[in-house]
């Protein structure tokens, strides 16, 4: 960073809006937004450890930055928009993590316009503004302008009686026509488009006019018109998001210092096994990205052997995920958690050593819910849980059983039972508390997926028909059979003749004895 930057980073001001950052030639690299421009801005040129390779290249090219102040959060959304439109800066692409830009659609050709979002943008003669590159903050945006502009968000029946948005003012009143309403969807489209000041100015002036003819409730709409509008400036639209510094994470930097790990674990991955007695076994496999569930990169696994063994069920489940197809397509973890005790993660450790993997790898023992670590394969560093060992606090406690060190984080707390949650109540609190937290997030998640799916393939077992029981009766042969009689029970009761004319001699004969 030049002297002359460092030196217009001390003017940031500690207000929301839109950066720019400018390279060497003064072009328009990035743009983006911020609803405390100080913190934001200055994150760029403090430590990049936990920087993504394309952050990185980003923050090497950054010579000068300038920004616009806004009065609020959702000004600041909205302007951020624009401004990538207008410069469509490099970065904004390469930096981009949602799937694709979100925008907002209201067709005003319409008698009774609603508003929508979509990442498709069509030809169909709608309006469309955006894009938006953050989904959840352009939603919640919309919810809190919708009380100052109600909007339809489908077509509207047309009913004699007022619906409930109606009757709380999300959607429009009651009788009121479609030029009032197009009326306010345009007063909407002017927000989208950076006029909030002229807009509260007319506004103000309407319910000056309703109020010196006598309309009160007129005037008194409007005033609560204009008081929501301000209201708006006091929002979060994306502050808890915006400061997403995995870094600054209590939970994340908790798991650094107590498992020596080499960096924060941006990427965690959750393992459980689900079955019953053997039989329809599955596995799961949670990701936890920056400390949140990432649902989108959930996957879960059908074992290709059933057996009543878990370690060795979690050994296929590893050796599967870490083939070299599918460390291709998903990557690899920062810490792999796995739900059970010794037999389990040597299970795991014995699969990550077969595929030459060398990733950190703990579990969690399901009733006391203490960590189990092994001190030279598990790939961390136990200097801390050697220190706690050695110095036992009153809330944290380590024991050596078997080779394994086995870690209690909240000694004196009991559980009730092999997936309680009721330790996040206990009143012990200690200093990896956070961690503590995480590990039983990702725990129970885990468990809540592997069971989900067992559940699945467990009711589809018990609604099987029994024709998939009759060696060489395949899908088509049984949809046949079903679409002419109607259900097994008739299939059964139907004489060879009436078989032979469905499906021919030959397979007639061979499923008539097993019915």
């Amino acid at each position: 960073m030049n002297k002359n930057l460092e030196a217009k980073l001390k003017t940031l001001p500690a207000s929301p809006g839109v950066y720019f950052h400018k390279s060497a030639s003064g072009e328009i690299i990035y743009v983006g937004k911020a609803a405390v421009l100080r913190n934001r801005v200055r994150q760029y040129f403090q430590s990049q450890r936990d920087m993504d390779i394309k952050t990185r290249a980003l923050v090497a090219e950054i010579e000068d930055t300038d920004w616009t102040e806004t009065e609020s959060e959702i000004d600041a959304l909205f302007l951020e928009s624009e401004m990538v439109k207008r410069y469509m800066p490099r970065f904004n692409i390469l930096l981009r993590d949602d799937k694709s830009q979100m925008y907002v659609r209201i067709d005003m050709k319409s008698e009774w316009p609603y508003v929508c979002f979509t990442r498709n943008p069509a030809d169909d003669g709608a309006d469309y503004f955006g894009p938006y590159y953050n989904g959840f903050a352009i939603k919640k945006a919309l919810r809190y302008l919708r009380r100052v502009f109600p909007y339809y968000t489908k077509p509207p029946k047309q009913s004699e009686r007022a619906d409930l948005d109606s009757h709380i003012g999300l959607s429009p009143a009651h009788g009121t026509t479609s030029e009032e309403y197009k009326a306010s969807l345009r007063k909407l489209i002017r927000y989208f488009e950076g006029g909030r000041k002229k807009l509260a100015q007319e506004i103000e002036k309407e319910m000056r006019q309703a109020a010196a003819g006598h309309d009160f409730e007129t005037a008194a709409r409007l005033r609560n018109r204009l008081r929501d509008l301000a209201e708006l400036q006091r929002k979060i639209m994306f502050g808890d998001r915006e400061f997403l510094d995995i870094s600054k994470d209590k939970a994340l930097s908790d798991l650094v210092t107590l498992l020596g790990l080499p960096k924060v674990p941006a990427r965690i991955e959750g393992y459980d096994i689900s079955h019953m007695g053997g039989v329809n076994v599955v596995a799961s496999m949670v990701v936890f990205t920056n400390g949140v569930s990432n649902r989108s990169e959930y996957r879960k696994f059908k074992t290709k052997i059933e057996r009543n063994d878990d370690t060795a069920n979690m050994h296929e489940t590893l050796l599967r995920r870490f083939s070299e197809k599918n460390v291709k397509a998903w990557g690899r973890p920062d810490l792999i958690l796995v739900d059970g005790g010794k037999g389990q993660l040597d299970a795991a450790i014995r699969a990550l050593q077969e595929r030459g993997e060398v990733v950190p790898v703990i579990s969690i023992a399901k009733r006391e819910e203490e960590i189990i670590v092994d001190p030279v394969r598990s790939n961390v560093d136990v200097a801390m849980i050697e220190s706690l060992r050695k110095t036992p606090t009153q809330n944290e406690f380590v024991e050596v059983s078997g080779g394994y060190y086995v870690v209690n984080l909240h000694p004196g707390q009991r559980n009730a039972g092999s997936h309680s949650k009721n330790l996040r109540a206990g009143s012990v609190t200690s200093a990896h508390s956070d961690a503590v937290r995480l590990f039983q997030r990702i725990r129970d998640e885990s468990h809540r997926f592997a069971v989900s799916y067992h559940t699945v393939l467990k009711r589809q077992k018990q609604t099987a028909s029994d024709l998939e029981e009759i060696p060489g009766v395949g899908p088509a042969t049984r949809k046949k059979l079903i679409r002419t009689f109607g259900s097994l029970r008739a299939v059964k009761a139907a004489d060879e003749s009436a078989l032979v004319a469905a499906i021919g001699k030959d397979k007639a004969a061979k499923i008539k004895p097993y019915l």
